[in-house]
Formats: structure tokens, sequence, C-alpha cells
């Protein structure tokens, strides 16, 4: 642990500050440059069956999978927090984020519909999360006909031999936990506003009612479900809801006292998680897959690969160096080290210092998601005090923002850099932390219009999970973000990282090149050499149509 010690609340305001803008991901992208020929053909990667994410007997399986969120996807859903907030103004909503969530993508409507997706590609498993806001539209008040519907989409994936993985809580509430429209909560909680994470009398009340859905969904679907996410990203959650305000609730505590905001939220929200954990473990009496445990438990991190820079280069400088170091562990690790060790480092120092009761060692799996590379100096002590290092992101730059590896290998759609070896960094770094800990790649994609891309990104990933696992790393399956293109948030519905586009008029699926190569996959139970000379290996990707041109790197401006 680095012993580096706060310098007060401003300081603490700006690291934060940082971190959040980090989250949302504001880079900007470069130039195409065209792939060369593939090479000699490499060796394939095959890969046993799948199996449990956290018992001895699971290691050396490896499921296939993909992913999705409900808000993303769901339609007629005007009970969450999502529908409220980026609806329009003159309809009554908050007008927030690029556009109004609407139908996303038919998403509940077509449910059953969808896991032809699935079996057609021959995927073993698929994650989603049960949204809450529709099993619970209103405080204590269960809607039935919503259960019936996650009932039948379960059935239909089990009978289709496809192994669900549900997550909980995946950046979406019943309007009534936080109700955007009233984030002053001055009356304080009531039925229909609780206040939300980190209200001192309303935090402790939301704590309890997670816990209550968690035992309602394990008592329901346990004879089925045997894996379960609590919360998904958990950092970038919080710092877009509660610190910058871009997702719903929109509290803005970068403006205030962030630290003494900021802090009693993230608290909650990994008390929620224990809560969550034991209330699962407490309900699900069934063993769906026969392997001994009623219920696996774990959440899903967003990690990054941190590299030290300085003046646009890579560092070896101790003080860039020792920057990259910190910002890993308070982006890569500062929420696993909470869970597993039950203490919360409060003022980011690395000395955990606040008892979290019921916390400690609620984790059984570990989903890793990857998404981009980004640089960290420590130059001048860092615009970032509390921390001493300045992470490139938006505004931020001063020298922190590296040129991409490759010019294609920028999302412009996303502005970071997606950088597949990345993936490997981060999955190894996890595994000499939590040597015990089992790990599964919960998500990773790219937002693109070229299927070739997809499919090499795809292809990538597997290489790289399988250098990670070949160190020993515990790796134990790898779920593709996301099944199909859907509402991507406060960006709306511009990126595009479905296997399956959707044309948003008549809502048809069409499959792109990375279903294709990811079924192939699947099917065969084996990367072929054929797929990895194809699409793999460290050379460029193919360019994306609509890059920007003129641009060399990937900076934060």
């Amino acid at each position: 642990m680095y012993t580096h010690r706060p310098q007060g609340r401003a300081a603490g305001r700006a690291a934060l500050a940082a971190l959040a803008a980090l989250a949302l991901a504001a880079q900007a992208c470069s130039e195409e440059t065209v792939a060369p020929a593939p090479g000699p053909t490499p060796p394939g990667i095959p890969y046993a069956g799948p199996g449990s994410l956290s018992a001895a007997s699971g290691k050396g399986s490896f499921r296939l999978g993909a992913a999705s969120a409900a808000t993303q996807i769901e339609d007629r859903n005007p009970a969450t927090d999502w529908y409220v907030f980026t609806l329009p103004e003159d309809e009554g909503g908050l007008g927030k984020g690029a556009a109004f969530v609407g139908d996303a993508a038919r998403g509940y409507t077509k449910a059953i519909e969808d896991v032809a997706l699935l079996r057609e590609m021959g995927l073993d498993s698929y994650r989603f999360s049960v949204e809450w806001a529709r099993i619970e539209p209103r405080r204590d008040a269960v809607d039935e006909d919503a259960l019936a519907h996650y009932d039948r989409l379960l059935d239909a994936l089990v009978e289709a031999g496809i192994r669900p993985v549900i997550t909980l809580h995946h950046f979406s509430n019943p309007v009534w936990i936080d109700d955007p429209r009233h984030t002053d909560c001055a009356p304080g909680p009531t039925d229909e506003n609780l206040c939300g994470f980190g209200h001192p009398e309303g935090g402790p009340l939301v704590i309890e009612e997670l816990a209550e859905h968690a035992a309602l969904l394990a008592e329901r679907f346990g004879d089925r479900v045997d894996d379960w996410g609590t919360l998904n990203e958990p950092f970038n959650y919080l710092l877009a809801a509660y610190g910058a305000g871009t997702f719903p609730p929109g509290k803005a505590t970068l403006f205030g006292d962030l630290l003494g905001d900021f802090v009693p939220v993230l608290r909650d929200y990994l008390l929620a998680h224990g809560a969550a954990y034991r209330a699962i473990k407490a309900a699900d009496r069934g063993d769906a897959d026969g392997d001994g445990e009623a219920a696996d438990v774990g959440l899903s991190l967003s990690a990054a690969d941190w590299v030290a820079a300085r003046d646009h280069q890579p560092s070896d400088d101790p003080e860039d160096v020792g920057a990259r170091d910190r910002m890993a562990y308070v982006y890569n690790h500062l929420v696993v080290d909470t869970v597993l060790g039950g203490q919360l480092d409060s003022d980011l120092d690395g000395a955990p210092d606040l008892e979290l009761p019921g916390v400690a060692g609620t984790l059984d799996w570990l989903g890793v998601q990857y998404y981009f590379r980004a640089g960290v100096t420590g130059k001048l002590g860092g615009i970032v005090p509390v921390l001493a290092l300045t992470p490139c992101v938006n505004g931020l730059d001063f020298g922190a923002c590296l040129a991409p590896v490759d010019p294609t290998f920028c999302v412009p759609a996303m502005r970071y850099e997606h950088h597949a070896p990345g993936l490997y960094n981060v999955l190894t770094d996890l595994g000499e932390r939590y040597p015990a800990l089992p790990l599964v790649v919960t998500e990773s994609g790219i937002a693109t219009e070229v299927g070739a891309r997809r499919a090499e990104v795809i292809v990538r990933a597997l290489e790289q999970i399988e250098r990670a696992r070949a160190l020993g790393v515990d790796v134990r399956g790898y779920y593709h973000w996301s099944l199909y293109d859907n509402f991507e948030w406060a960006e709306g519905f511009a990126p595009r990282f479905g296997l399956y586009t959707v044309d948003y008029g008549t809502y048809e699926r069409s499959p792109t090149l990375g279903a294709e190569v990811l079924g192939e996959i699947a099917r065969g139970r084996e990367l072929t050499g054929a797929l990895r000379a194809a699409h793999g290996g460290d050379r460029p990707m193919t360019p994306e149509a609509t890059a920007p041109e003129g641009l060399e790197r990937c900076l934060g401006n």
C-alpha cells in the first residue's frame, strides 16, 4: 500500500472529479490506417465446457457468453429512474443525456425471441440484469406479472442449455429509491423517495430494500440460477450518478463537499453489496448446475490499463510510475480490497480506515470489464494533489495522454483507445493481487459499425485471456458486450456495441461478423488458428469507416 497523505477537501474534490471524468471516457480518437495482411496460422485455443464460477471444480472450465443490462434493452419501463431522467422536459421529464431511453431495443417485448440469438451462436451463458423498477415499481409493491416474465425468460434459457447470470444492480433504480426530480429530498425519506445512497436516514433504507429485492429473486429463481452478480462497475456508476451527475439521480457532489457527500455514497453501496450477498446466500436453496453450490455471488469491476506517462510519452520516471500505481489502486483495486477486507479507504491514502460491517469476504468471484488504456503522470506533483497524479481525461491532459499503440485501436464512438493486451495486463495484475479469487471477463467489447473490428476485438480478447491463463491466472470465461445494440446510457443510441445490430425503425436484429465469429468459436469450443490468423494478433485493426481524420492521438481535449 502507498502512504501518500491527503491534502484536504479541495484535493479530494479534484481527485474524484478527475476520476469521474475518466469514468465517462472522454477522450478523442485518431486517424485511420490500413491493416496489413495476416501472418502465418497460429495454433488453435481449445476450450473446456462451462463450470462453477467459484468452486474448485470450476478451475479450467470456460464460459463463452454475451451480456446485456435491463434498462439498456427493455421497453415499456416508466418506473425506472432513467425514464424520467431522459424523458423530454415538455413531457414531464428532465431531458438529460443524449437521447430518451424510450423503448430502448424492445428487449422486454422480444425477450423470448432474443434467446434464439444466443442459441444460434451456441453460447453457453447469458449475463443480464432483472430490472428492479419493473419488479417493484412502488416500494413494497411486487409486480407478479414482471416476475412471471423473467420466469419465462429463465425457462427459455435453461431449455436452450444457456446458463443465466443475473446482475441485481446495473446502473438503474426504481424512481422511489432516489427520485431525480427531487434530489434535495427536503422532506426526508418517504415511500415515494428514499433519498438514495449516502443519505443519513435514507441510505440504510435503500440497503435494506436492495437486500429484500435480492432475497426475492434468489427465492423465486434460485432453482434455475446459480450465478449472481450484485453490482456492476461500482466506481463508474457512483462517480457518474453521484459525482458528476450525468446518470440519475444526477447529484453533482463534485461541486460541493465531495468527500463529505461522496464517501457515504460509496460506503452505502458497498454495504448494499454485502447485504445482497448475504440475502442471496440465505434465500437461494437450489443447485441448478449440480456442482454442490447453491449460489455463486460476485460483482463486476471496471478495470483500465494504466500507463506511466510524461509529455505524451511512456515514462519510467519514478514519479510517473508511482502515479500509475496509485491510479490503479483507486480505480482497479479499491472496491475489491474493501469487499474482501471489510474496510474502506475513505481518504484514498492507501490505508483502509472505515469499517463496513458485514462486508468482509462477500465475494465468491470477480467479474472483470475491460475497455480502455490511458496514461497517468506524476509530473509537478499532479493536478490531483491527494493522489499526486494527473490522468488523461477530458480537459485534463497536461502531458498524460499517449498516442495509441496503433491509430486503429482508437474507438471514435467512445473517444478512447481499446488496446487488447491491456486485458492481459489487467488480468495478470488482479490474478497476482487476489490469487484465490476466480476471475471471469464479464464484459469486453467495442462500439463500432464495422463487423471486422468487432470480430478482431473478440479474437484478441480471447488471445489475451489465454496468455493470462497460461501463467496460471484463474479466468473462467468471456462475456462479450453486448448481445445487441442498445441504449448506451448518457451517450444515447449512437454507440453500437452489439453482436447483432438493431434497426431502430423495425427493431429487427441482424448478425454482425462478430456474431458469426463468436458463434464459430462457441459451437466448436475452439478459437481456431484460422480465426486467429484472420482477426487476431497485435497488428492494426480494420479501420473504422466513420473515424475522424487528422487526429493523431486519443487526447483528452
